[in-house]
């Protein structure tokens, strides 16, 4: 029998507490190398992360003695299950197995392959702090351009807006002054032409057709107006007064049209029209104009007593006062006179109202109005004439 070698000889260590040797002892991997120290006692030097990553730590196991090597039982004498005692001179290293190494912590900042790989699926977003200062300056950009812009717009209203307004009150003016001399620069049959179609004039929007049959010689403004209304008339002035007599197409009805032409300017005529509009002038049948009864004419029986209905307008773009009255034809006398706004309302009963003379007034005046516009216009674009015939 060959000789037993002083390891297999040697005597076990002292027995140690089980949980003591248990967490002492971690098993590595089966890829670690662990080297079998040499006789000088030291192990070759490794570098520590090759030994940390090389241990890891398991649940504690069988105790210890039992990583003796296999071989012939002990020594007589020594117990079973007690290792024996090294031998003398045998290092200290080789009673004690070689994987005493306590297992280090993983790194702190080492990453975990689980949570990298799941990571790695899930998308990255960042959000960037916005740049308020940048966005702040933008905005006081903008606005300041917007204020720019308005108030560009408004000053460039206003200039337009007085621009428009000059010229409107020039043109107003030079229309105005052109309208003047109208009185006796314009012929008699522009102003009261011998036909006048009025269509739609007639009750209900039917047509009528007015004939002239007399022409008013030129005269005094007193004797055209009750004394009440002259009164009224002549803060304004009397410049010329014109007036005609006209009937309809089956000579049942005769209606007087009367031009006064005032000596006011434009604030005169505005005050004047503001008066009227202000106490109802133009309803009050003491404030009537009287008719134009001429000889050997269908309106020679028309006097103040056959006055039926009548109507006044102030005009404001021109020094005129336009008006007209009608009554029968057949010199009928009204005890009640309606002014024409009242005779052509809907609902109307009054004998004015139904027979239709509110639409012979309101409808002659109307056009003879017109006219009288047209005749203006053209004198305000020939305005040196109208300034020569006005001096």
């Amino acid at each position: 029998m060959p000789a037993r070698t002083a390891f297999e000889t040697a005597t076990p260590p002292t027995t140690r507490d089980a949980s003591e040797t248990t967490a002492r002892l971690r098993p590595v991997p089966p890829s670690a190398d662990l080297r079998t120290p040499g006789r000088g006692g030291a192990a070759p030097a490794e570098d520590a992360s090759e030994t940390t990553a090389r241990l890891r730590p398991i649940p504690p196991g069988p105790p210890a003695a039992a990583a003796n090597p296999p071989g012939p039982g002990p020594a007589s004498g020594t117990p079973a299950g007690v290792p024996a005692s090294p031998p003398t001179g045998a290092p200290a290293h080789a009673t004690r197995p070689t994987t005493r190494w306590h297992p280090q912590p993983p790194a702190p900042h080492a990453p975990d392959p689980a949570r990298t790989r799941q990571s790695a699926a899930r998308p990255h977003v960042t959000f960037g702090e916005p740049d308020l200062f940048r966005a702040r300056g933008r905005g006081r950009a903008v606005v300041a351009g917007v204020c720019l812009v308005l108030g560009l717009g408004l000053i460039g209203g206003a200039v337009a807006g007085s621009w428009i307004a000059e010229d409107h009150e020039d043109s107003a003016a030079q229309g105005f002054a052109a309208a003047v001399p109208v009185w006796h620069s314009v012929p008699v049959d522009t102003l009261f032409p011998p036909v006048v179609q009025g269509a739609g004039d007639g009750p209900g929007g039917a047509d009528r057709t007015w004939t002239r049959i007399a022409v008013a010689p030129d005269g005094g403004c007193a004797d055209g107006f009750d004394p009440l209304l002259w009164k009224v008339l002549a803060d304004a002035g009397c410049r010329r007064l014109l007036r005609a007599t006209y009937t309809d197409a089956t000579q049942s009805y005769v209606t007087t049209v009367g031009l006064l032409f005032t000596k006011a300017d434009p604030a005169g005529m505005s005050a004047l029209a503001t008066r009227f509009r202000t106490q109802h002038l133009a309803e009050r049948p003491d404030l009537m104009p009287r008719p134009y009864a001429a000889r050997n004419t269908p309106a020679a029986g028309f006097g103040d007593d056959q006055r039926a209905t009548w109507t006044i307008s102030v005009r404001t773009d021109a020094p005129v006062v336009v008006y007209a009255v009608s009554g029968w034809a057949d010199g009928r006398s009204v005890d009640t006179p309606q002014p024409a706004a009242d005779a052509v309302r809907a609902g109307a009963t009054t004998a004015q109202a139904q027979s239709g003379l509110g639409d012979e007034a309101q409808g002659l005046s109307g056009q003879i109005a017109q006219r009288l516009r047209r005749a203006v216009g053209s004198a305000a674009t020939n305005t040196p004439n109208a300034t020569k015939s006005s001096s």
